[in-house]
């Protein structure tokens, strides 16, 4: 397939949607974040240039701070590149350091699941680029959290030993729709 560039009111179009051409993102000179977590610091790029099927986002550790806790996506997978400091990363295979320049990839389901915290002295920046398959589901391994999600940052949380049974739950469902 030919990728077709046109202009239409002065903006480049490619495959029928706008592209969003910006000076003004740049990922080593950001303002403001989304999510503020005390010691790390993350915001979302890939909306902010008009992605809609790749994710991007840009987070900050401050010495000791994390982002995330050992976790798994089912749907999606995760690129890792970083951009400043070192970090350490936790895989099934076990832990060890990643370092500027350092690009990893995790896979969807167990074998891509990880963990990021920055054990340094100094800041660490990095970006995870993702795929954006919704609806999702990732899950906290440490805790047994399970995350529903049906969009970036918008789902449901289902704590360990709080999952029913799907039969009975169906049922009892069945039973409260009034018209059955």
């Amino acid at each position: 397939m030919i990728a077709a560039m046109a202009s239409i009111e002065g903006a480049p179009v490619a495959f029928g949607h706008a592209v969003v051409m910006t000076d003004e993102l740049n990922v080593f000179n950001t303002r403001g974040r989304e999510r503020e977590l005390g010691t790390a610091r993350g915001t979302r790029l890939g909306p902010t240039v008009g992605a809609e099927q790749l994710g991007c986002s840009l987070y900050e550790l401050d010495p000791g701070g994390q982002a995330a806790p050992y976790h798994t996506h089912y749907a999606n997978e995760e690129l890792l590149i970083v951009l400043d400091g070192t970090l350490e990363l936790r895989t099934p295979p076990g832990i060890r350091e990643v370092k500027k320049g350092a690009v990893v990839g995790f896979p969807a389901g167990p074998d891509g699941a990880h963990r990021l915290r920055n054990v340094s002295d100094a800041p660490a920046r990095y970006l995870l680029i993702s795929t954006m398959l919704f609806p999702e589901v990732a899950e906290q391994l440490d805790t047994g959290t399970v995350l529903a999600l049906k969009g970036p940052a918008d789902g449901w949380a289902f704590p360990s030993g709080t999952a029913g049974d799907y039969i009975a739950l169906t049922l009892e469902a069945i039973k409260a729709d009034r018209g059955a």
